[in-house]
């Protein structure tokens, strides 16, 4: 199997998650999920807890905050879907940790050539009003750009809105 890379965009509890898990077991291959957050409060905590009750025990947990190019190089396979859940959380690990450039480099670099199913989901951040901090600027920015350049690699872009999915890209279209 060759490899199929598709992108899942949308807003806070837009139905993005669901719809990725759902695709990922259609593909009826081998289940890998790829968790970038990273339970910092309690709240999130319960999040993680939520998405991992949700997904039941057929899949394998990879938790990785930041080195993402380089856990889907080691998980890939074409036997395997792998999910990555979520590129926005991705992101603002990696700005924290001042890695940002180096991460998102090393990513675009390995994503073509990756084996199997690839299943990326990402916040739209960018319909929302520009918010008032540098930080916050330079991240909907760079979530921006991501996406943009994401959706160049991808086979299939989807954008979720209140749980219902649109095509912005589909496999005929690749």
């Amino acid at each position: 199997m060759m490899q199929f890379c598709e992108l899942i965009l949308g807003g806070a509890r837009s139905g993005k998650s669901m719809l990725a898990e759902q695709r990922a077991v259609d593909s009826a291959l081998e289940l890998v999920y790829v968790a970038t957050a990273t339970a910092g409060d309690t709240e999130m905590g319960e999040r993680i807890a939520h998405h991992q009750r949700r997904r039941g025990e057929n899949w394998a947990l990879v938790e990785e905050p930041v080195a993402l190019a380089d856990t889907l190089l080691q998980h890939q396979a074409r036997t395997r879907c792998i999910l990555v859940d979520c590129l926005t959380l991705w992101l603002s690990n990696c700005l924290h940790q001042q890695c940002w450039e180096r991460e998102k480099a090393r990513l675009l670099e390995v994503l073509p050539g990756l084996s199997g199913h690839i299943v990326l989901v990402s916040n739209e951040t960018g319909l929302g009003v520009v918010p008032m901090g540098e930080l916050s600027r330079q991240f909907v920015d760079e979530s921006g750009f991501l996406h943009q350049q994401l959706a160049a690699l991808c086979q299939q872009v989807t954008l979720t809105v209140a749980g219902l999915p649109l095509a912005l890209k589909s496999p005929q279209e690749a």
